[in-house]
């Protein structure tokens, strides 16, 4: 639990950090650095014995997924939202875990419809503070394909991980996830980023080291030998620990602004509709792929 709870504090500082630090730097170029460091953490782990080419370029694709498309919006949102708006919307990641489990499956349930409609009126509470047509809408749908990007290669990773060799744990398989992720920033950067322009300041460059080392490297570690020592239950309450916490680091230690009865009543519905997603179906998978890092 201590792990759990650390990793829950690192992460939410990253909205933070990432809405007042890096604003104004290209998102794609910035999702590329951060994960370019993130692999560098990973890469001494990296097990080629054993492993299939098969299950190697699979384990690629589903971190170009899970971390390069997804980094590419999650960070393109910030240009639109407040951090803890950000921070707000990830909650619906758990929720789209859910829906898709229960699609491919097919096992839908009328309490999955029933979430999803209580979270689109979370999101609706927060939104309304802001005047129709604003970019905020733009920010929120960034969020969201985000969102469905993680949960989507977190239910990938569930299905790749039986065929893991003996020797291959969670952590020498990571270093081919933040591959892939990296790779697809680098393709992406190729036509839409000008690196010339790419000047970071000593600052900036401290923060994005910071993301990719600690709350994307370590963090993702510790989260893995954390989530193996508790229950599902309360690796369910630590998986959204960071957005009351991110929300929270956003307002006060980064002096933003929102209206505070509109936030509190979305997220209350926005958790409403999680813990009805979840209510028994609270474990999708290997514990690990059940947090989004930010």
């Amino acid at each position: 639990m201590p792990q759990l709870l650390l990793v829950s504090f690192i992460w939410a500082f990253s909205f933070g950090l990432i809405k007042g630090r890096l604003a104004g730097l290209d998102p794609i170029a910035v999702a590329a650095v951060r994960l370019a460091v993130a692999s560098l953490v990973f890469i001494p782990w990296i097990h080629l014995k054993g492993v299939t080419p098969s299950l190697r370029w699979r384990l690629v694709a589903t971190g170009g997924v899970q971390f390069g498309l997804m980094y590419m919006v999650y960070l393109q949102a910030f240009v639109h939202l407040q951090a803890h708006e950000v921070a707000l919307f990830t909650i619906f990641t758990p929720l789209y875990l859910t829906l898709i489990d229960a699609a491919l499956n097919r096992r839908w349930q009328l309490r999955h419809l029933a979430a999803a409609a209580v979270a689109v009126a979370g999101a609706a509470v927060v939104l309304w503070q802001r005047r129709p047509g604003e970019a905020v809408v733009i920010g929120f749908i960034l969020v969201q394909l985000s969102n469905l990007c993680f949960a989507a290669g977190q239910i990938a990773y569930r299905r790749l991980r039986p065929e893991f060799p003996d020797t291959l744990s969670d952590r020498q398989a990571f270093g081919w996830l933040t591959l892939g992720g990296l790779a697809v920033t680098l393709l992406a950067s190729l036509p839409a980023t000008e690196w010339s322009r790419f000047r970071p300041s000593t600052e900036q460059m401290l923060v994005l080291f910071y993301l990719g080392s600690i709350a994307s490297g370590l963090g993702f570690f510790l989260w893995a030998v954390g989530s193996t020592r508790v229950n599902a239950g309360t690796l369910a309450v630590f998986n959204n620990a960071k957005v009351p916490l991110g929300v929270g680091c956003s307002l006060i230690f980064f002096q933003e602004t929102a209206d505070i009865p509109r936030l509190l009543g979305g997220l209350i519905l926005l958790a409403a509709a999680i813990w009805l997603a979840e209510r028994k179906d609270q474990a999708l998978g290997t514990p690990m792929a059940s947090a989004k890092g930010d």
